[in-house]
């Protein structure tokens, strides 16, 4: 099977806008300022326990200076 580059660009480009998928649509009660402050905490826990099972090597990290 022989594509020209343009017939591959067109056939990717195109598998690429199915493989999207669309940002769920979200109800008005979740739009509410407490609602999306809870989820940035969640968010942010998350992140954090995520980062606290990666171990870092002592030659990695940088060297600080803390002076009071």
């Amino acid at each position: 099977m022989k594509l020209t580059r343009r017939e591959l660009a067109a056939a990717l480009t195109s598998a690429a806008a199915l493989a999207q998928t669309p940002a769920p649509q979200r109800t008005p009660a979740e739009r509410t300022p407490e609602a999306e402050l809870q989820a940035a905490r969640d968010q942010v826990k998350a992140n954090a326990e995520a980062l606290t099972q990666l171990e870092v090597p002592m030659r990695i990290e940088p060297a600080f200076q803390f002076k009071a």
